[in-house]
């Protein structure tokens, strides 16, 4: 009992310097303004530990009669080997203790904060490579000066210092949690969260073994700031093009090209040109563009665009389509 109120008072104690550090800095940034097309975010990710699911789903995850009978069955099975109850009895509890003991030494660690932060880096790297510098949206920046981390990587310390200066370049900052994950098989439930000087904020959820969980927030995080929001403004050449999107989505769907034209029009848009669609699908779903995928999409003059029949022209009327529904956005 004197254990686990240690714990827990542990626990709430880093709970309370987590939350200080966060209100502090989110404090410093929220004056500061943000930039919807770049996001840079505080280089140190604080990691608070969550509840072990792991020894929670042992102890709660059976009835305590079922956990009696499995005991019990066990004792019969060393008494059938000769052992005595008592003897029975000392076997197992040795083998519990010897399980609690490698459980232990296996998070006496205090860092793996650290390594949960360093493995969303470098996934976050990996995928960004071809990227231009400039078309990358979200990353963490490192406001001090090399010999400032220099020095702290040397004294085995991390970036948490706070410089209203620093931060003068920076959107927001990332913090998560983690826990041992149910079922005990090594695994971690990781949950980030990435809270903007604007007061926007998003998480990302994933659960897997600590060297490779961080991909799929890796992967989600790049697919969430990449992605092309609406309304964007894109240059083609010397003029600018807005993708307004539709009145009830980013992108949407319509029975007729007709009735696509007609609720861009409502909503004082176009639909875009042939070649206005061609340039935003080079550009991508990840770089202020829109790709055409396999998919069917509206042109002006109830004509639709068909980018898998490009001979003699991607061109085509609804009928040579089947008259199936097409995609659309609007454009001004």
């Amino acid at each position: 009992m004197s254990f686990a109120l240690a714990s827990w008072c542990d626990f709430e104690g880093l709970q309370m310097m987590k939350k200080i550090s966060i209100g502090l800095l989110l404090s410093c940034l929220s004056c500061l303004a943000w930039s919807q097309n770049n996001t840079y975010l505080w280089p140190t990710i604080l990691f608070v530990k969550g509840q072990d699911l792991c020894q929670f789903q042992e102890s709660y995850g059976t009835p305590r009669i079922e956990q009696i009978n499995e005991m019990t069955t066990q004792i019969k099975d060393l008494m059938r080997y000769g052992a005595t109850v008592p003897e029975g009895m000392d076997a197992l509890l040795n083998l519990d203790a010897m399980t609690d003991r490698h459980r232990a030494q296996a998070t006496a660690g205090a860092r793996l904060d650290v390594t949960l932060e360093a493995s969303l880096k470098a996934y976050l790297d990996r995928m960004y490579l071809g990227f231009n510098q400039k078309d990358i949206k979200v990353q963490f920046f490192n406001p001090s000066s090399l010999s400032e981390l220099v020095k702290s990587l040397r004294e085995h310390q991390r970036q948490d210092k706070v410089d209203v200066q620093q931060l003068s370049v920076l959107s927001g900052l990332a913090w998560g949690t983690y826990s041992y994950g149910p079922g005990c098989k090594g695994d971690l439930l990781v949950t980030l969260h990435i809270e903007l000087a604007n007061g926007m904020g998003v998480s990302f959820q994933s659960q897997g073994k600590p060297e490779t969980v961080m991909s799929a927030i890796a992967a989600d995080m790049v697919r969430y700031f990449q992605r092309t929001t609406f309304p964007t403004v894109v240059m083609m050449g010397d003029k600018s093009l807005i993708l307004v999107g539709t009145a009830g989505s980013p992108i949407n769907t319509a029975p007729t090209p007709v009735i696509a034209e007609r609720s861009c029009v409502l909503i004082k848009a176009r639909l875009p040109t042939l070649d206005e669609y061609e340039y935003l699908s080079v550009k991508g779903d990840w770089n202020n563009g829109v790709s055409l995928d396999h998919k069917l999409w509206a042109l002006a003059g109830n004509r639709v665009l068909n980018p898998d029949t490009r001979n003699p022209t991607p061109v085509r009327t609804p009928a040579d389509t089947n008259f199936e529904p097409v995609s659309f956005y609007c454009v001004r």
